[in-house]
């Protein structure tokens, strides 16, 4: 080979070194993006159409390289759809291996037990990212647990899936029911459900204080639930006053002091442990339970030590200048 040759060699040589270290640069250094910035990828997206969306957000430089070079020089594992955090001036070999293995970021918005349906309407619509406009729910027919959504998702989607939730739990317990339940029907279920979230919230007491309205419901006794006073009033917000005399004494669908049997409608949306407490409700001679002080109930099986129990909680409320 004369000179000539070897000089063509070498130039081919160095112009071949240059394109690998030229490929080498794009794939592995330093991208655009010149801070973390949140990136979502559609359910069904391709490499390329993602690579226009990582483009058009500025993550990547050119969105007709990068499917060839992360095909040349990436794994082969499919991407993700999602929302993925992408760091400032991540590479593109970066990039493809976040939307390939990166977990996707979560967002999730909690319901808590007892919630009632205006305050469900409150959390969505001020959970960020979700869009669109919902009514309020139908009380009762949300099942409090955490939900995880996703960046730009509608808030209806949101609470058909709450509302399945509860329709699947309702009908796997109501398969479940125990002969001591009280409830006829899953609509019942959830009403006296709703009234034991209200009224205790230490999940232990629940199969208690379900089989206490269970007793008076078979004596024909008004439950006498407090919370069904407030509700026709705020519709489950805070009433933010005690109870006044009238509003005890008023006659409604709700008010259980006016009447006997369960009330019209649930009175929040409740959890599974409240579901099961009134479908297996605790055996029990108690018909009655006040406050303790201490964050529970004392029960009682008789009107004169119910009547002990409630000047010890006046007498602690006292002391403490509640009363």
């Amino acid at each position: 080979m004369g000179r000539a040759g070897c000089i063509a060699l070498l130039i081919a040589a160095i112009i071949g070194v240059a394109a690998l270290l030229s490929i080498a640069i794009f794939w592995t250094g330093g991208g655009p993006l010149e801070e973390q910035r949140n990136v979502t990828i559609s359910d069904g997206a391709t490499l390329t159409s993602a690579a226009e969306a990582l483009e058009e957000e500025g993550v990547i430089a050119s969105s007709s390289q990068f499917p060839l070079f992360a095909k040349l020089l990436g794994s082969n594992d499919p991407i993700q759809a999602g929302e993925f955090e992408i760091p400032a001036r991540a590479s593109p070999a970066d990039v493809l291996d976040i939307l390939q293995h990166a977990t996707p970021v979560q967002r999730f918005v909690t319901i808590p037990e007892g919630t009632p349906s205006v305050i469900v309407h409150d959390r969505l619509m001020a959970a960020p990212y979700l869009t669109g406009e919902i009514p309020v729910p139908a009380e009762g027919s949300i099942l409090a647990d955490t939900y995880s959504y996703e960046r730009g998702e509608a808030r209806s989607a949101v609470v058909a899936r709450m509302q399945a939730a509860m329709q699947a739990e309702l009908a796997r317990l109501w398969e479940a029911r125990s002969e001591n339940t009280v409830v006829d029907t899953p609509e019942e279920a959830v009403i006296l459900a709703s009234i034991v979230e209200k009224e205790t919230a230490v999940p232990s007491e629940r199969p208690l204080v379900a089989g206490v309205y269970s007793n008076r419901l078979r004596r024909g006794m008004r439950l006498q639930a407090d919370p069904t006073i407030i509700y026709p009033i705020t519709r489950g917000r805070p009433l933010g006053r005690r109870i006044r005399r009238s509003e005890i004494q008023d006659v409604n669908d709700y008010n259980t002091y006016a009447m006997a049997g369960l009330p019209a409608g649930p009175i929040a949306n409740v959890g599974v442990t409240a579901l099961e407490a009134v479908l297996d409700p605790a055996e029990t001679d108690a018909l009655y339970f006040v406050a303790d002080g201490e964050g529970g109930h004392a029960f009682a099986e008789t009107l004169e030590e119910h009547n002990r129990n409630v000047q010890r909680w006046y007498e602690l409320r006292r002391r403490r200048g509640e009363m």
